[in-house]
């Protein structure tokens, strides 16, 4: 018996990192879960997995930053396994650089995603968490929704209004019983790094990499959702600040 048994949770951004490990911890705690992401065939190989080992899995093409395809995708994990109890924002881009000479569309892509993407696909999962009885909202921040810092302005931006916006909705959404968390990961080795092509950047990283050590792994993050979702209904895990022993910021 699994702590999520009978649990339905929808996941964004699944098809790598944090996302893929925290469906494969949910799954593996009794949930069924959907998976969304824009990478179909990684979607399908996840959901094989998930299924050999006795689970149950969808994959679901999930474009967030579209609000009709976020919608879709909601709707679709309710229509397919019954019904929703689980949803983890966790779908987000991280490109970094200073604001004078930026390429206004990384601006664009980290807003759609990490703010827009995870309003959207909130906004259609509330009425189905209200009406079935509570639910579970996940929200993934960072960090650097906690510490800004020079040279990641925009990307602290969108970190920063997932945490004022997860706030407001828990104190809104308590009257529905649909509990919201919080996730701020600190320097997890994902594929979130590699999305930034400016030299300077990528140099930061490298060395940022090599004075923690070890850096923490998308399965530690994983874990930390898996338990606040696992608590008991009425404990609410409203924020999980997780970071490498050696990251001092």
């Amino acid at each position: 018996m699994g702590a999520l048994d009978g649990k339905v949770a929808a996941v964004t951004g699944a098809s790598s990192g944090i996302g893929e490990a925290t469906a494969l911890a949910l799954a593996a705690e009794g949930a069924a879960v959907a998976l969304g992401a824009r990478r179909e065939d990684r979607l399908t190989d996840l959901a094989g997995r998930i299924e050999s080992d006795g689970g149950r899995a969808v994959a679901l093409f999930a474009d967030v930053a579209n609000e009709d395809n976020a919608r879709e995708f909601v709707e679709r994990t309710a229509s397919e396994l019954g019904r929703l109890d689980i949803l983890v924002n966790n779908a987000g881009v991280m490109l970094l650089g200073p604001v004078e000479g930026a390429d206004t569309d990384d601006w664009r892509t980290m807003v759609n995603v990490n703010l827009l993407g995870l309003l959207y696909c909130t906004h259609a999962a509330l009425p189905l968490m209200r009406e079935q009885g509570g639910g579970h909202i996940v929200n993934l921040s960072s960090v650097a929704g906690k510490n800004a810092n020079a040279g990641s302005g925009v990307y602290n931006l969108t970190k920063f209004g997932v945490g004022a916006f997860s706030e407001a909705l828990r104190q809104e959404a308590l009257h529905s019983n649909v509990r919201v968390t919080l996730i701020e990961p600190g320097f997890v080795d994902t594929e979130l790094q590699g999305h930034n092509k400016i030299p300077m950047v990528v140099e930061t990283i490298e060395k940022m990499r090599e004075q923690m050590g070890d850096v923490l792994k998308a399965e530690d993050i994983a874990r930390g959702i898996a338990y606040a979702v696992s608590q008991p209904e009425h404990v609410s895990v409203n924020e999980v600040l997780i970071r490498p022993t050696k990251q001092p910021r």
